[in-house]
């Protein structure tokens, strides 16, 4: 029992800890759509390899969506902390990591718990469906040039002011790009995941 509530509080701080050294952990309205594309792949990587790592830590399956409700939750304290300082509600849009992740356990629990598969497989589902799930949650706030100059963020380097969004310009498609660069990055970062764990 001790040991299972110790693992509680690892996967807690190190879930943490590897989502804000991922890069920005959250979608700030402001600049969400020109941040897209990298916010995928630093997201879908360190989600699948710390899933991963986590998963066959315990060789479990469903400890990936445990760990992606963890992030969740935090993330959603985070979203709270902006509104209590005055911000509109949508000012942050909370990413969506749990589908990711359970699709990563059934990948695991449907190859019988072959790691490798779950690397392979789980790894490039993470970083195709990871995108595109965010994608439709973005879709679902409101005009983000208006939150980007009624609400600006009082942090926000020069280099991040607020600007017209030029989606058209990521390839005319930033789901594909993101997808395609999640996908491709994400299996040798799990797999480096999976060798740490053998360490």
């Amino acid at each position: 029992r001790t040991t299972h509530y110790l693992f509680i509080v690892v996967v807690a701080v190190n879930s943490t800890l590897l989502t804000i050294n991922a890069g920005d952990y959250i979608f700030y309205t402001d600049w969400a759509w020109t941040s897209f594309v990298v916010f995928s792949v630093s997201q879908s990587t360190m989600l699948a390899v710390g899933a991963v790592y986590y998963m066959l830590f315990t060789g479990v399956p469903g400890t990936a969506t445990y760990y992606a409700t963890i992030m969740t939750i935090y993330t959603w304290v985070a979203k709270g902390a902006w509104f209590a300082l005055g911000y509109p509600y949508d000012f942050i849009v909370v990413p969506v990591w749990i589908p990711s992740a359970m699709l990563l356990d059934l990948t695991y629990w449907a190859t019988r718990r072959n790691k490798h598969a779950a690397i392979l497989i789980g790894g490039t589902l993470v970083g195709l469906s990871f995108p595109l799930f965010n994608m439709v949650n973005l879709l679902l706030v409101r005009d983000p040039l208006e939150v980007a100059f009624k609400y600006p963020r009082p942090t926000l380097p020069a280099y991040m002011t607020p600007i017209e969004p030029q989606v058209g310009k990521f390839y005319n498609s930033p789901v594909a790009l993101g997808s395609g660069a999640g996908a491709v990055l994400t299996v040798p970062m799990t797999a480096l995941g999976a060798k740490l764990n053998t360490w």
